[in-house]
């Protein structure tokens, strides 16, 4: 058995940035890498299923377990469910030498980078304003007033992404693919332009 363990990767972006597509698409491409599966105290939809899903679990354990330091990020999710990360999945995971995604927003990356805990972080970048509206629009899932919170949100967000370890420009599918695997998989890291992402950040904040 390998003594090699896994690596925690952490992704966060807008949205509308294509980080879900990105994601499914390394996973389905790629051999021992997973999607962390959070634990979450909202009851299960239809189709569902617990530990596969998510980790179904009521008000009070999750409590008990965020009292116990047992979770690596959480939130409260419109003011109504929690939502949180198990150290002991993650660590289950990463020990027997999978890479977990762990797809969150920039608030629980920040728990993650301040609690000092291991791990590679990478934030996808619209490759600007305009086109992150765009998708939004084409996706047919939100209203105008919800897509202009989201942009807002977006905005926001965007902020934080200079504290990422590395800023992956998605304005080309396959490009930002093969750079979220290299940056995986490949210690080195070479073929990043992030002067290229450093100037759209740029112009996305102004």
């Amino acid at each position: 058995m390998s003594n090699l363990k896994g690596k925690l990767i952490v992704i966060s972006a807008p949205s509308g940035a294509g980080k879900s597509s990105l994601i499914k698409a390394i996973i389905d491409s790629n051999k021992n890498i997973e999607l962390s599966i959070s634990a979450t105290t909202r009851q299960p939809r239809s189709g569902e299923e617990n530990a596969k899903d998510y980790f179904f679990i009521s008000d009070e354990e999750f409590n008990s377990l965020k009292s116990k330091d047992e979770f690596l990020e959480y939130a409260t999710v419109h003011y109504q469910y929690q939502y949180g990360t198990l150290r002991s999945h993650i660590n289950e995971r990463i020990d027997k030498g999978i890479n977990i995604i762990l797809d969150i927003d920039v608030q629980g990356f920040q728990q993650i980078k301040d609690a000092g805990i291991n791990s590679t972080s990478i934030f996808i970048i619209p490759p600007s304003i305009k086109e992150l509206q765009n998708r939004l629009n084409i996706r047919g899932l939100d209203s105008d007033e919800v897509i202009k919170r989201r942009i807002e949100n977006a905005k926001n967000e965007l902020v934080f992404a200079k504290d990422f370890d590395y800023r992956v420009l998605n304005d080309n599918f396959e490009d930002a693919l093969n750079n979220l695997i290299s940056i995986i998989y490949d210690d080195d890291c070479d073929g990043l332009d992030d002067k290229k992402s450093a100037k759209i950040l740029q112009d996305l904040l102004s």
